[in-house]
């Protein structure tokens, strides 16, 4: 899908009906928290011959608690207001019911897209 049919399905969307789908993976640390690895060189052409003569193959993306809980959640089947409700359930005393949950990891989710760590199930073009 190219970039105009995708902005204006997603101005379309109800974001608390997209899936999030992980592009990158990541590793726990120690304390639980999460560490995205973002490939050191992403291009096409260059890339993979570029990534495999480097000792540091990959930048690690830190994510704080709440970050790295909402990153453990995108599993490709769930949508946003799943895991919304989820992180509720996980961090009642932080998250308060109402919108407040769902315009920050909704702004979290669509942070993550613009940085192509995610897209949406939606977008994907049928048969991949």
């Amino acid at each position: 899908m190219n970039f105009f049919k995708r902005r204006k399905f997603l101005k379309g969307a109800n974001t608390l009906d997209l899936v999030p789908l992980r592009l990158l993976d990541h590793e726990i640390m120690e304390d639980a928290k999460v560490a995205i690895l973002l490939p050191r060189y992403r291009g096409k052409i260059f890339g993979p011959a570029l990534q495999q003569r480097t000792n540091r193959k990959y930048i690690n993306i830190k994510l704080d608690e709440f970050g790295s809980a909402t990153w453990l959640l995108i599993n490709g089947t769930d949508p946003v207001g799943v895991i919304c409700e989820k992180l509720r359930e996980k961090y009642p005393e932080k998250l308060s019911p109402g919108d407040e949950t769902e315009d920050r990891v909704s702004k979290f989710i669509f942070v993550l897209y613009d940085q192509d760590y995610i897209t949406f199930r939606e977008l994907q073009e049928p048969g991949n």
